[in-house]
């Protein structure tokens, strides 16, 4: 056919090879778990669900419970900071990790799944059909965040590092909790693993301390914002997403401090419902013993103290 190539193999003519277009970097989005993916804070429903499960000491009970509120009524100092820190686990210190992770899918299947935000859930399914690793960012355990993510089916989650050995929990941190500058660098060094070009990623959150962040992407978008992260979101011209009825917040526990004081109002939330399950096994009693019911309440113990 006259204007046909040859053959290269027959003629013994090289064409220089077509070069392919130069690979993109690929992007990923980082969630916030808290307000953002889930209602409330995620290991609030844990601690309420370990202590309804009788998991904990009355003795730790009470020791995690006051160092807690000691720190929420006088404030936060420095020192208070490391405190915090050293302590933001105790409640599970000295347990198996195998058992605390087995209650984690359990708790999560049974009272954390409902609380998922479905249209957060939608934006991350779309960057998952687009193509684009998820990762969840939290301040809560790495286990839990492990859990919460391998049950949406996203890439994987970075979260608090506990320390271990020989299996179990020390209680205390390896490295610090990751809230703030930490989960910008905890996503500084994931980019640089996974050759992600930050330029072409995503953030979302609802507070105002996930700035550092938020402000790496190249998309940054405030979800179910504070007032704070509202308000930069407005100056910065980042996108803003609200599921929430009434743009009204939707917090479960106190504010808290790297993620501790979360886990002392758990505690005392399972406290509660642990008092509340012994009250009605003593009317119960009092119901099968009606001679026990004229007895003064002084006289009626309801279990230890």
């Amino acid at each position: 056919m006259a204007g046909a190539r040859p053959d290269p193999k027959i003629a013994g003519i090289e064409y220089p090879k077509a070069e392919k277009p130069p690979e993109q970097p690929p992007g990923a989005a980082f969630f916030d778990v808290d307000n953002t993916m889930m209602v409330g804070a995620s290991i609030f429903h844990f601690a309420k669900g370990l202590a309804a499960r009788k998991f904990f000491d009355w003795h730790d009970v009470a020791r995690f419970t006051l160092r807690q509120a000691k720190l929420r009524t006088r404030g936060e100092s420095k020192g208070d900071m490391h405190a915090t820190r050293d302590s933001a686990l105790a409640f599970v210190a000295g347990k198996k990790v195998t058992d605390v992770v087995a209650l984690g899918e359990e708790i999560y299947d049974e009272t954390m799944a409902d609380k998922i935000w479905s249209g957060t859930l939608a934006l991350a399914r779309a960057h998952l059909a687009a193509g684009r690793r998820v990762w969840l960012v939290t301040a809560t355990p790495q286990e839990l965040a492990a859990i919460i993510a391998d049950r949406l089916g996203l890439t994987g989650a970075l979260g608090t590092v506990a320390e271990t050995i020989d299996g179990r929990y020390t209680g205390l941190l390896v490295g610090d909790v990751l809230h703030g500058e930490a989960k910008a660098h905890a996503v500084q060094e994931l980019a640089a693993r996974e050759g992600l070009d930050l330029g072409q990623c995503s953030a979302y959150s609802d507070s105002i301390n996930d700035i550092p962040m938020l402000s790496l992407v190249g998309t940054a978008v405030a979800v179910n914002p504070d007032s704070a992260l509202r308000a930069e979101a407005g100056d910065r011209g980042w996108e803003i997403r609200d599921f929430r009825t009434g743009r009204k917040a939707i917090r479960v526990g106190v504010p808290i401090a790297l993620g501790a004081s979360a886990v002392a109002g758990g505690v005392a939330a399972g406290v509660m419902i642990r008092r509340r399950q012994q009250l009605q096994d003593e009317r119960r009693r009092i119901a099968d013993h009606p001679a026990t019911s004229r007895l003064p309440v002084s006289a009626r113990r309801i279990g230890a103290a």
